[in-house]
């Protein structure tokens, strides 16, 4: 009992630190594009109010490189200390694919923050620019590497064991396996609808405060125009996703539609309560065939149960409902987004009405909601993978550490007040920086706060600082 108690811990523990890791990276993929956007429009238009952008947003994104960067560290130390046996079985294919990301990205985006933070005052405007270009390609870069890992882990290909060890026979097919492409494009559009909704809502909740200047207008419509347009890609994307992992991952895709039977014209179960004991629903609310005709395309396609696969298929209840709740917040968002564009029709540019207040709180209300939706989408993706840790490879049982539970529930408690103090840390940071923002002054240097801060205390004059 002890074995089973410490591998639910470890399970859990692993859960906890991936729910908080994976917030951070999300949000940074996707805004290092979000302020070359804003980059680009400064230097095109000359209008200072891009550049008050920017100034806001770049330090949101380094709070929340810093938070991604300790708490990446932090999981990754669980690979040995309670999953040991993930690296002797498959280290030799996750071993080089994680070094590669911090080699060619994770480098890249860490020096070339420094100069987006510090360098404005220091080098042309055409180089700052490059600099953030090269940090929003590095956060694109450590997706890649980092979603070939887990997509291998999802669909291995291009490899073959040896002595009970992976061993690789073609990269190429190792990094592009069957459910790469998919699952990549997935999460970058799900990392852009993050931003975008983020970005609306601090925007929002700077104009429900009475700061209605450009910048303000300017960002709320970025995010607002941003969600409308990747949620339907998004709804798209996952519907191809969803009919690569009926091909790979049947099982996954049974517990997803809580679907028990084999059956041809499977029915859409909207709601239901997932009975494992009865091997069945309970409350069940569906719709004929519409399952079949969304996974198959074809209204009378074949859709495999949970009965087919005894005791090789996930927690049903956990990926039923958190799938549920991701295609709910996705519901939500397209609603959101596509009434606010309508409010916000180029026409009704510069009224200061533009938007209306119950829109405005309704976008502050869904500020998170790309983070819900990405748990949510996460754990159908991690538990609907169960019980494998790498699929028909290695269990997650058989990857399990021999730590006693006790050790393992003393860190998980010290984790858990960790990361609830820092998440409360990180939301109101943000807040306070939205609060505190406002337009550069007439005739004050073009450097960022943190530059300014620093010239004042190392230089005479900001020709000294240039020249230094």
């Amino acid at each position: 009992m002890d074995g089973l108690d410490a591998f639910l811990l470890a399970r859990i523990q692993f859960a906890a630190n991936i729910t908080f890791h994976i917030l951070f990276p999300t949000i940074s993929i996707s805004l290092g594009w979000v302020l070359l956007f804003f980059k680009l429009r400064f230097v095109k238009t000359g209008q200072q109010h891009w550049m008050d952008a920017y100034q806001l947003w770049v330090k949101i994104f380094a709070l929340t490189f810093a938070l991604g960067v300790v708490s990446g560290i932090t999981m990754s130390f669980q690979f040995g200390t309670n999953w040991p046996g993930f690296m002797q079985t498959v280290g030799n294919i996750a071993g080089p694919l994680l070094a590669y990301e911090v080699l060619t990205a994770f480098f890249l985006e860490a020096t070339m923050l420094g100069v987006m933070l510090f360098g404005r005052a220091r080098v042309s405007e055409r180089m700052h620019t490059v600099a953030t270009f090269l940090v929003a390609g590095g956060t694109t870069l450590s997706a890649f590497w980092i979603l070939a890992l887990n997509s291998w882990m999802q669909t291995p290909a291009g490899f073959e064991m040896i002595n009970g060890q992976a061993h690789v026979t073609s990269w190429f097919e190792v990094i592009f396996n069957p459910s790469f492409p998919y699952r990549l494009t997935h999460m970058l559009l799900a990392s852009g609808l993050t931003v975008a909704f983020l970005v609306a809502g601090v925007s929002a909740y700077r104009w429900l405060r009475q700061d209605r200047g450009a910048e303000v207008r300017a960002t709320l419509r970025t995010g607002v125009y941003l969600a409308a347009v990747l949620i339907p890609l998004q709804i798209f994307v996952g519907d191809q996703h969803g009919v690569n992992t009926l091909q790979h991952q049947p099982a996954k895709i049974a517990a997803m539609e809580g679907i028990w039977e084999t059956q041809r014209g499977a029915p859409a179960v909207l709601l239901a309560w997932p009975d494992s004991k009865a091997r069945g629903n309970k409350f069940e609310i569906a719709i004929p065939k519409l399952a079949s005709l969304y996974l198959t395309h074809d209204i009378d396609g074949e859709v495999k149960g949970l009965n087919d696969f005894p005791g090789k298929h996930p927690p049903v209840a956990p990926v039923f409902f958190a799938f549920r709740i991701m295609v709910g917040v996705g519901m939500l968002m397209l609603l959101a987004s596509w009434l606010s564009v309508w409010q916000l029709k180029p026409w009704r540019a510069g009224n200061e009405r533009d938007i209306r207040p119950w829109q405005a709180q309704m976008l502050l209300a869904m500020t998170f909601a790309g983070w819900l939706a990405l748990v949510a989408g996460w754990y159908v993706t991690e538990i609907g993978r169960q019980p494998w840790l790498v699929s028909g490879v290695l269990t997650a049982a058989q990857a399990a550490s021999t730590v006693p539970a006790p050790r393992i529930a003393l860190t998980l408690a010290m984790y858990l007040a960790l990361y609830a103090a820092l998440i409360t840390a990180y939301v109101s940071v943000l807040f306070y920086l939205a609060r505190k923002a406002l337009p550069t002054p007439a005739g004050a240097p073009a450097g960022t706060a943190l530059e300014d801060d620093l010239n004042v205390l190392n230089y005479p004059d900001k020709e000294g600082a240039r020249h230094a």
